[in-house]
């Protein structure tokens, strides 16, 4: 008998319910294709950023909000309105609208964004998970490798967290990252690795020393032409010949014939 019921309600489904479905689908595809919404999700999209630069983030997160009332799938408007929510430090809400980009939108930079947030809140398992994934999707990005290695610093791993330095490193060579190492050694007392990484940071300092003495050396190419001095000529000696421009040689008329 319950069998029955189902089935008669799944047929009651596709005879009302389904069409029905259907054409509020095709409705809302006929709206996102049309001119005119997209010339308002634009103009949507204009306001929430002046209003974000400006700092106005009433202003900012009313469009946001606007476009995802008309756009449900919409990863991009997630992703800003998480990072408007992480300034206001409205963690929470940051955090759900990451996921719920990461879940429309399989983008490295919403899990950094929650990444940070986790950081920022204690959750630092969660946090490395994010990074780690992040870095799975994209690898080539420092700032990825240094947010990892804060979350693994948190988490007592100070190995993990000198590898993520390393290999952040490898992507720039910058100073501030070789300090950071030093640190973490300093931390650990690990006495080889400070040594080790003080004098990178010496070879690192003096050659960068000696590329901004060698530009300050360099010459400067003058724009202007360069006269040499005419020199005067011996007694009895011919003038040098001279060849003259055809613009300015003079032409002497023929004689004209008698009559």
């Amino acid at each position: 008998m319950i069998g029955i019921l189902l089935i008669v309600a799944f047929l009651i489904f596709l005879i009302f319910g389904y069409p029905v479905i259907l054409a509020k689908r095709k409705k809302e595809q006929e709206k996102e294709k049309s001119p005119h919404f997209d010339a308002q999700m634009k103009k949507l999209w204009s306001i929430a950023q002046d209003s974000m630069k400006e700092r106005k983030p009433l202003r900012a997160e009313k469009a946001l909000l606007t476009i995802l009332k008309f756009d449900e799938k919409n990863a991009a408007a997630y992703n800003r309105l998480g990072i408007l929510y992480a300034k206001e430090q409205k963690f929470d809400e940051a955090i759900e609208c990451f996921e719920i980009a990461q879940s429309l939108d399989n983008n490295p930079s919403s899990l950094h964004n929650a990444g940070l947030i986790y950081l920022e809140t204690g959750a630092y398992e969660k946090a490395e998970m994010a990074f780690q994934q992040a870095l799975e999707l994209e690898g080539g990005v420092p700032a990825r490798f240094i947010a990892l290695a804060k979350a693994e610093e948190k988490l007592g791993k100070r190995k993990e967290a000198i590898d993520a330095l390393e290999s952040a490193y490898e992507l720039e060579a910058s100073t501030t990252t070789l300090r950071q190492i030093l640190a973490l050694y300093e931390a650990s007392g690990d006495e080889e690795g400070i040594e080790d990484t003080t004098l990178r940071i010496n070879n690192q300092l003096a050659a960068l020393e000696r590329k901004k003495k060698a530009s300050k050396k360099a010459p400067r190419r003058s724009l202007r032409r360069v006269v040499r001095p005419v020199k005067p000529m011996k007694p009895g000696s011919k003038a040098p010949r001279t060849v003259k421009s055809p613009a300015r040689r003079l032409t002497r008329p023929k004689p004209s014939k008698q009559q």
